[in-house]
C-alpha cells in the first residue's frame, strides 16, 4: 500500500544551471498557446504562466531528454539511486513517445496528479506501472517499478527491509488486485482496488491545491 501511495507524491521539475548545457543541444520548442493550455488542464492561465516561466528558467530550450530528466529527479533523492525509477516515469510523462518531455506533457501530467479527478490520478498511476502499455499489469511490471523505489529511497528503506521485501510486498498486493485470478492486473481491478483502500483515497486529496 505504501508504495502506492508514493506516486501521488507531487513530481517537481527543478534542475541546477549545469544542466542548461545539455538542454540547449536540443531544438526549442515554444508550447501551445496559453488559452488551449487552459482549456486542456485544469490549470488558469495566471498559473499556466506561473509554471511556464519557471519550466522554461530551468530548461532554456522548452523539452527534457531522459538522461537530464534523470539528473534532475535524482537531486530529489541523493541516498539511493533514483534513475531507474525516473525511466519509468520520465515514459510516463512522454506520452506521445517523443523522446523528451515538453511544457505541455509537463502540466498535462501535473493537472491530473493535482487536480484531475480520482479516476484520472489512478488511470494515469496504472499507466506508469504498465511499463509495456499492453493494458494490463503484470506481477513483473509490479516488481520492477517497486525494486525501483525500494533503490530510490536508499538507505531509508533497506536497514528494514530484507532483500526479498520487494518480491513479499508485490505477491501480497497483486493478491489483492487481481480479482479474478487470471495473473493480470486491469485498469479496472486497479482502480477498484485502490478505491477499497482509504489510505490510497485520502492521499489522491493532499495536492489538490498546492498551486
Amino acid at each position: 500500500r505504501g508504495i502506492i501511495l508514493f506516486f501521488f507524491t507531487v513530481v517537481s521539475l527543478s534542475a541546477n544551471k549545469a544542466d542548461d548545457d545539455l538542454e540547449m543541444t536540443m531544438v526549442c520548442h515554444r508550447p501551445e498557446g496559453l488559452d488551449q493550455l487552459e482549456a486542456q488542464t485544469n490549470f488558469s492561465k495566471r498559473e499556466l504562466q506561473v509554471l511556464y516561466r519557471g519550466f522554461k528558467n530551468e530548461c532554456p530550450s522548452g523539452v527534457v531528454n531522459e538522461e537530464t530528466f534523470k539528473q534532475i529527479y535524482s537531486q530529489f533523492f541523493p541516498h539511493g539511486d533514483a534513475s531507474t525509477y525516473a525511466h519509468y516515469l520520465f515514459n510516463a510523462f512522454d506520452a506521445a513517445h517523443t523522446g523528451s518531455i515538453k511544457f505541455e506533457d509537463f502540466v498535462t501530467a501535473l493537472s491530473i496528479l493535482l487536480r484531475g479527478t480520482v479516476t484520472e490520478k489512478l488511470q494515469w498511476t496504472f499507466n506508469l506501472y504498465d511499463i509495456n502499455r499492453d493494458g494490463y499489469i503484470n506481477k513483473e511490471e509490479m516488481t520492477d517499478i517497486v525494486r525501483a523505489i525500494y533503490d530510490m529511497m536508499g538507505k531509508y528503506t533497506y536497514p528494514v527491509l530484507k532483500t526479498d521485501a520487494p518480491r513479499q510486498h508485490v505477491d501480497a498486493f497483486f493478491q489483492k488486485m487481481d480479482k479474478n485470478r487470471d495473473g493480470v492486473v486491469t485498469l479496472d481491478e486497479f482502480i477498484l482496488s485502490c478505491q477499497e483502500d482509504e489510505n490510497i483515497m485520502r492521499s489522491l486529496q493532499l495536492f489538490e491545491n498546492v498551486i
